[in-house]
């Protein structure tokens, strides 16, 4: 029962954490131990590995948990991003209302998120997707206004909606196994079953692709992303854009090549038409980030973009394509966590929220805005961060498909979305160092406290690593 005990501690600990009477520094002491028993007790299950059966359902339809190296390369970011909000928010969270009662879906939301990692089958995946989705939608509508109760609401509506698609290909997926649907590389369809009946099994797959994409804020079911994010309270921001929109990545990933198998998909129209979707997001979620001024928004438009970096690399159903989407996972997880943060930082710090206001902050944060340029570096793909290295590899598996037009437009559409995110990301450094001999900005210091400055360091310093050993970290996993 290890691996349950890792995804039940945060939930029922951290809920009774939040509602126990106790003085916030205790409990503040609380939260930070029970984070470390947690990060402990999922890397040990992680290591230890195994398999446990909950509950079957049927015969083949059960609720299982077994970790594979996908679930424990997912399960880093994870745990990754989760550390640091945490400690970010024990400051953050003083300048809200109700802070016990984020901290409770927050540990709530990170135990849904490390049994997601450890999903054993579709329906298990599925049902820990869900839970992902109604234990993250209280960050959203955090603060109850009219404007937070809404955007909560459409986050819901969207992700459970597009869940609803995603269960529609689980249900043919099993149909067409005789087995018990536990993830197999490549797939576990039995083509004697699927004899005949290709035509709607693809549309169903292609439906299962957009469906779980609406958490990855895919084109078309995009819109949710840029009315969450600026409205939830920027450690939420953080982990909604950072992981919990991963969730649909490892969802597509688990659908296309760990179930139905890249080679039932590859030359299909599902590929094209993928492929086409996930161009088509990022270069408008690129123009939309670069036409935005309120800095959140402008990030949450940067979301949409950047995830479907993956997704385009996943779209190619190469080994190529799924390492350079893995190397694209962790460096957004990593800078755009940072970002989110950062722009928290400038709320709470400055009353801050509409980046032609920011013109001077360099001198008020020099080591905040420092740690805002090193994590733009990154989704920019400037070397040696790690948008770079995972860029470039997206780019050689476009070429590498061999798929014509794709294979040039794909890498074309790359450079305009990177010079887009130049665009919408470096003149904030710039005005921020720079500002010009005539600029009025004050010379009194608002660098936040170590509780703050030191998650962005370790998220920009993963970024790093991620940049120069990236391949070979993946290497090492077998990807």
């Amino acid at each position: 029962m290890l691996l349950v005990s890792a995804f039940l501690l945060p939930i029922l600990a951290g809920t009774a954490v939040s509602f126990v009477r106790m003085e916030e520094k205790g409990r503040k002491t609380a939260y930070a131990v029970l984070l470390v028993l947690t990060d402990l007790l999922a890397l040990f299950a992680m290591l230890r590995g195994g398999a446990v059966t909950l509950l079957s359902f049927s015969e083949r339809v059960t609720l299982t948990f077994a970790y594979d190296t996908l679930g424990r390369y997912f399960l880093a970011a994870v745990l990754l991003l989760y550390s640091a909000v945490t400690f970010y928010a024990f400051e953050y969270m003083d300048h809200e209302e109700r802070p016990n009662v984020f901290f409770a879906f927050h540990f709530i939301s990170f135990g849904m998120m490390i049994a997601l990692s450890m999903a054993g089958n579709l329906v298990t995946m599925y049902l820990c997707f869900e839970m992902v989705t109604l234990s993250t939608v209280p960050l959203v509508l955090h603060e109850l206004s009219k404007e937070a109760v809404a955007a909560g609401m459409k986050y819901m509506f969207y992700s459970i909606g597009g869940a609803l698609l995603g269960l529609f290909a689980v249900f043919f997926v099993y149909h067409f196994t005789s087995g018990d649907g536990s993830f197999v590389r490549g797939g576990f369809i039995d083509p004697a079953l699927l004899a005949g009946q290709e035509r709607f099994f693809l549309f169903a797959v292609f439906l299962g692709i957009v469906g779980f994409g609406t958490k990855a804020g895919l084109y078309p079911m995009h819109g949710w992303l840029p009315t969450a994010h600026p409205i939830a309270p920027a450690p939420a921001s953080a982990l909604l854009s950072g992981i919990v929109a991963k969730a649909g990545v490892l969802a597509i990933i688990r659908l296309a090549y760990f179930s139905v198998g890249e080679e039932l998909l590859r030359g299909t129209w599902v590929q094209y038409a993928w492929m086409i979707l996930a161009m088509v997001t990022i270069f408008m979620g690129s123009m939309m980030a670069f036409r935005e001024k309120i800095l959140k928004k402008r990030l949450a438009f940067s979301t949409v973009s950047q995830i479907s970096y993956i997704l385009l690399g996943l779209s190619f159903l190469s080994d190529e394509g799924l390492r350079g989407g893995l190397l694209h996972m962790m460096s957004h997880v990593a800078a755009k966590g940072c970002l989110f943060l950062v722009a928290g930082i400038f709320i709470v710090k400055l009353g801050v929220r509409d980046v032609r206001e920011l013109r001077g902050v360099g001198r008020r944060m020099p080591l905040t805005l420092a740690c805002f340029t090193l994590a733009s570096l990154s989704l920019v793909g400037i070397p040696p961060m790690g948008g770079f290295l995972s860029k470039w590899v997206l780019a050689s598996a476009a070429i590498d498909s061999g798929l014509v037009p794709y294979m040039f437009l794909a890498p074309a559409v790359l450079l305009v979305s990177a010079l887009l995110t130049a665009g919408y990301l470096l003149p904030i450094m710039v005005d921020g160092f720079f500002p010009g001999k005539d600029a009025e900005v004050s010379a009194e210091k608002a660098e936040p406290s170590l509780l703050m400055t030191v998650p962005l360091m370790v998220l920009c310093a993963v970024s790093l690593v991620m940049g120069l050993f990236g391949t070979g970290i993946l290497a090492s996993l077998g990807f």
